[in-house]
């Protein structure tokens, strides 16, 4: 599970110098690696532990639909990639990166205990409207053997409780017994939740908390490595390499533990949802810890900057915890979206758009044009077509992080919904634990992939950036389709093998691979050296247009639930196959494309490689 942020600021630093260090203590590196590394570690296992919940929370907890659930998703995501661009910028001038790092973890912590205490309400209550009146539901059993019931149903000719059905063509009969008491058009069916106000405010404080949390947090931890190495130290990469390590480290175990928690395995079903938050709050406390009690290990480094204007600190923070209103507005925003009429064409898309949507397509659609006029008229032809490359791959990018961050979304839904959980028939994981297989394969591939692209390199075989850009984009589409291959063997259940969705994932950690350690490198090197930081700035804006992108192709995969269980597992299986096949076709073809477009980009390259 690479970080694409994370590793900007192993390129970002390169032009910076720390304190020089007497020696080596930690595998080679100064000791301090050590702590930075396992705060870093400590941090992630709080976010990706908590971000194996939330899709699964959203929809099963506060009952919000597919659609709400997947563009709050992704509406977050976004968020989390965009706010380090503000953080970063605060601490270079006020703040220092250790200050900001402290901030952001206790942000960060209070965030996530909000998330816990929004959790210890009753769960939403189901509701179904039928004809436009609303009807209560009860719902005898637990997880896929649940059944949903409503009483009083007017034209049903009895007032007994009648079972919800869904029908393979998308309409419910209520059930009496073995006899139709009704037939329901879909549009005369709609499922919903009534939600506490207060647990509800809670809930979206807590992903607010979070996300400016994040922004003080995740640019600055890996800025203060950057300043261990004095300009020129050949360890430099390395280091970094050992403290991207971190990242994986700390999300492996989370991804286990917190949905272990949460939801159990196999036949214990877990302490709640309450538990899970605790446990990746517990997680960033420590990380907290760890850099606020560094018994004087870090005196020196990640200091405020020695010209920044004294007594900035309290109006810095108090503007930042009055930023997780503003935050907390669009998620809200967010959860009101209503799709727009059928036929509205693109005006219609663009007018419907989320305040979130309209931010972020807009700022990205200005600025990639307006520094590409900027790179003509003021850079010469080879910088200008340096430019011009770089952003036809920022692109690219864009698209390959939109189809690929699927996993916390569409295919944790799809984990729930469609997939046998059962390991070797020995036991069964949960859907939010099947996040762990990215972070997996990315830790065991990671080192042989660096061993193939040196080996290559010596043999003048290592393919070009736009090549391996092309190959990721071509492997995000034969993991999508790898799993579709899969839901061919499907038994009357509808329920494909587990090991089909650890095959996407191996298929997709292979494609990360290729193009996320390769991506910041580029940009810094096709960059004008005025603007590179600019051109950092336009990438991180371009992953967050992706993430949020990918929150609306996973609306596209929305099933009809009622008490956050489908009512047709047969309906909910073709939803995703069709969408799942839609994304697999459009990602080989745009990864075919650039393929074609490689020799082009690498003339306008002029040897960056």
């Amino acid at each position: 599970m690479t970080d694409p942020e994370l590793d900007a600021s192993a390129y970002v630093e390169a032009a910076h110098t720390g304190p020089a260090l007497g020696g080596t203590g930690w595998f080679g590196h100064p000791r301090q690696l050590s702590r930075l590394f396992t705060t870093e570690a400590m941090e992630r296992f709080g976010y990706y532990g908590m971000r194996a919940l939330l899709t699964l929370y959203l929809a099963q907890h506060f009952l919000f639909s597919d659609t709400t659930t997947a563009g709050l998703y992704g509406g977050f995501t976004a968020l989390v990639y965009l706010t380090p661009l503000i953080g970063g910028l605060l601490a270079d001038q006020y703040l220092g990166s250790k200050r900001s790092v402290k901030f952001g973890a206790i942000l960060m912590s209070a965030g996530y205990l909000t998330l816990c205490l929004s959790s210890t309400g009753a769960p939403a209550t189901p509701f179904a409207m039928i004809d436009g009146t609303r009807y209560e539901v009860t719902v005898h059993g637990s997880g896929q053997a649940q059944q949903q019931f409503v009483s009083g149903v007017a034209g049903a000719g009895t007032a007994g409780p009648l079972l919800i059905k869904g029908n393979d063509d998308k309409t419910i009969s209520l059930m009496d017994g073995a006899h139709e008491a009704r037939h329901l058009a879909p549009a005369a069916f709609s499922a919903g939740g009534q939600r506490s106000p207060l647990h509800l405010f809670l809930m979206i404080t807590g992903l607010a908390l979070v996300v400016v949390g994040n922004g003080f947090f995740k640019p600055n931890i890996s800025t203060i490595v950057g300043t261990l190495y004095a300009a020129g130290d050949r360890r430099r990469d390395a280091g970094f390499t050992i403290f991207y390590m971190g990242v994986n480290m700390g999300s492996l175990f989370s991804q286990i533990l917190c949905p272990l928690l949460a939801v159990g395995m196999g036949s214990w079903g877990g302490l709640g949802w309450w538990a899970g938050f605790a446990l990746a709050a517990a997680g960033m406390a420590v990380s907290w810890c760890l850099i606020q009690f560094d018994g004087g290990k870090l005196d020196g480094y990640g200091d405020r900057p020695v010209d920044a204007p004294a007594g900035r600190d309290a109006l810095i923070y108090i503007l930042s915890v009055l930023a997780v209103p503003v935050a907390y507005l669009l998620f809200a925003n967010l959860m009101n979206y209503v799709k727009p009429p059928e036929g509205s064409g693109l005006i219609g898309y663009v007018t419907h758009l989320p305040i979130m949507g309209k931010i972020m397509f807009g700022s990205f659609l200005v600025a990639v044009p307006a520094i590409l006029i900027w790179s003509f008229v003021n850079g010469n032809r080879a910088e200008f077509e340096m430019m011009l490359a770089a952003m036809v791959l920022i692109s690219f990018n864009t698209v390959f992080w939109s189809l690929f961050e699927q996993a916390g979304s569409s295919l944790t839904l799809f984990a729930d919904r469609n997939t046998n959980m059962s390991v070797f028939g020995l036991f069964k994981i949960s859907a939010g634990q099947t996040q762990f297989f990215n972070a997996f394969f990315i830790v065991t591939l990671a080192p042989l992939f660096s061993m193939l692209w040196g080996a290559l390199a010596r043999r003048n075989l290592e393919p070009s950036i736009p090549i391996k850009f092309g190959l990721a984009l071509v492997g995000v589409g034969a993991g999508f389709l790898f799993l579709v291959l899969g839901t061919r063997f499907v038994g009357p259940d509808f329920k494909v093998g587990l090991w089909w969705l650890a095959g996407l994932y191996f298929i997709h950690s292979v494609a990360e691979l290729c193009i996320s350690p390769v991506g910041l490198s580029m940009i810094t090197k096709l960059s004008i050296a005025r603007i590179v930081g600019m051109m950092m700035g336009v990438w991180f804006l371009s992953i967050a247009v992706a993430q949020y992108v990918a929150g609306a192709l996973a609306q596209k995969a929305s099933v009809a639930t009622v008490g956050g269980q489908v009512t047709n597992l047969r309906v909910s299986l073709e939803t995703y196959v069709t969408t799942f096949t839609d994304i697999a076709i459009f990602a080989i073809c745009a990864g075919v494309v650039l393929l074609l477009l490689s020799w082009p980009l690498k003339r306008l390259m002029h040897g960056v490689t």
